[in-house]
């Protein structure tokens, strides 16, 4: 099933980056010369997204900026552009809320939903090949978490299992490590059907007392199905200043004139 449209929801405050967050958007910090926006978008383009939708905010214009200038340089970027449009969220009210605003721009058709935050390295597209398993149930991207992190995720209650595929017949926002019904989180990929606007819209808040994207994904469960994609590659959660540092270090040590760079520093850090 084709899936052509992602939304990338770029209104948080990156709090947890205060002060530089207060002149750069979190999206706009850089592993080594990319922003992280960049990698998302270029995950999306290579997964065969055609139309790219920003949630933004006052005080994200950079985001914009830059996007306008790859579209101007595209013989520099080598990326094969779609189009590019942006809807402001007024309030950072939550996930579910940014992908609400999204709803007049998407239709009656499948959408992706993909956090720059959680930046994904591999060689695939995680996008992409969560698109290539696609059914029409919602999917989410999930990844196996150390059981005292499980109130920091979305996390799977898991029926069935494959080599790839969590068949899931719920799930709970930042359960307690008592209460949590698996170690499978789920990390900022999904593709979900346009029906769950009419969720989204009449959901209260919840957890944090926000708009919390995977209540609507569970009340979807009885009608759409929940599957997890049990994506390859590492992720860096880039919405902390150690999973930032993490991943800088990781593409530093995958780049042929920079590798040598991590390796005299871990070699002298004594």
């Amino acid at each position: 099933m084709k899936i052509s449209k992602a939304v990338f929801p770029v209104g948080g405050l990156g709090k947890r980056f205060f002060p530089i967050t207060r002149a750069i958007p979190k999206e706009m910090l850089g592993i080594i010369d990319k922003p992280l926006i960049h990698y998302a978008f270029e995950e999306a383009v290579t997964a065969g997204i055609e139309e790219f939708i920003f949630v933004t905010r006052h005080g994200k214009d950079s985001i914009e900026d830059y996007f306008d200038y790859m579209f101007a340089n595209t013989e520099y970027f080598n990326i094969k552009m779609g189009s590019v449009c942006y809807v402001r969220q007024n309030a950072p009210l939550g996930l579910g809320h940014a992908v609400l605003c999204a709803k007049n721009l998407i239709g009656k058709e499948p959408f992706a939903v993909i956090s720059a935050d959680d930046f994904i390295s591999h060689s695939e597209s995680c996008l992409g090949e969560m698109i290539k398993l696609y059914d029409g149930s919602n999917m989410v991207a999930s990844m196996g978490v150390d059981r005292q992190e499980v109130n920091k995720y979305g996390i799977l209650d898991v029926e069935r299992e494959t080599d790839q595929l969590l068949i899931a017949k719920s799930v709970d926002e930042k359960p307690s490590i008592e209460s949590a019904k698996s170690t499978y989180a789920i990390v900022g990929r999904y593709l979900l059907s346009h029906e769950i606007f009419d969720v989204l819209g009449d959901l209260k808040p919840g957890v944090g007392g926000e708009i919390q994207l995977t209540d609507a994904i569970l009340e979807m469960i009885p009608s759409h199905g929940l599957t997890g994609f049990k994506f390859r590659g590492k992720r860096f959660d880039c919405g902390s200043k150690s999973g930032l540092l993490a991943a800088i270090l990781h593409v530093a040590g995958q780049n042929e004139t920079l590798s040598h760079v991590v390796e005299d520093f871990c070699r002298n850090k004594g």
